[in-house]
């Protein structure tokens, strides 16, 4: 099968990958783990963390594009709580992106693309024939047996010229130009407080009900005290003017 050349240098951005044969068929993003370099060795051309629905999936994509190489996308790892990046990288592949940038189908917190034109996200829906969804998971035979299901099936590099993207200076893995996306312990804290407010409310509202119910009972006990001393009084008057006529007979 047909291999071709790569950018160089390959791959052009940096990040927390590790790089084996470029003219392996296969990337691996595992998402917010960081897991050895054992994919290397299954047949994996590029492995590594891809921790944000932005920035992370620019780069990722911009590495894949230079090295035509590269035609299966592995996705696994843990899933990025707040970002869903492993999701918003599925969505990106299958739908591309909006008018307004936002990845199609993301449901993450930032899923906006700024940095990728549409022949850069062409290429890479073209390039990349297969999607392997194995998201939230670590096991290393897994993942390897993947990697080498993909190599077993590699269609040949894709016949066009490695494609470059530069990334606007000063866009970081967690950052992009007029938006921060939510970071995951964000995300995870406010979900804990909208708990917590809504259990407030539901002790508030039983606590309204208990002393309702309570001062029910205190005002029935107060009543039927009051009707008993009425009848108590009655009685002791009518047994007193029944006393008071049977003397005066």
């Amino acid at each position: 099968m047909a291999k071709v050349a790569t950018s160089d240098p390959w791959p052009p951005l940096p990040g927390e990958f590790e790089v084996g044969n470029p003219e392996d068929c296969v990337a691996v993003a595992t998402c917010g783990s960081h897991m050895s370099d054992f994919p290397l060795g299954a047949g994996a051309a590029l492995t590594g963390p891809c921790k944000t629905e932005n920035i992370g999936i620019e780069k990722l994509v911009a590495n894949i594009i230079s090295n035509p190489n590269i035609r299966f996308l592995i996705i696994t790892g843990m899933e990025v709580k707040g970002h869903i990046t492993g999701q918003a990288i599925n969505a990106f592949h299958k739908g591309g992106i909006d008018a307004d940038g936002r990845i199609i189908g993301a449901v993450g917190a930032i899923p906006f693309i700024q940095n990728l034109d549409a022949d850069a996200i062409a290429r890479f829906q073209e390039q990349i024939v297969e999607c392997v969804d194995l998201i939230d998971t670590e096991d290393e035979g897994k993942i390897s047996a993947a990697i080498k299901a993909c190599v077993a099936k590699d269609p040949g590099a894709l016949d066009v010229e490695p494609m470059l993207v530069k990334l606007e200076e000063g866009g970081g893995e967690e950052e992009i130009e007029g938006f921060r996306p939510m970071a995951a312990e964000v995300a995870t804290v406010r979900a804990r407080i909208k708990e917590i407010e809504t259990v407030t409310i539901a002790t508030g509202n039983m606590n309204k009900f208990a002393a309702g119910v309570y001062a029910a009972k205190i005002e029935g006990i107060m009543i039927g005290l009051t009707i008993t001393l009425i009848l108590l009084g009655l009685v002791v008057m009518a047994e007193g003017a029944l006393s008071f006529l049977v003397g005066g007979a």
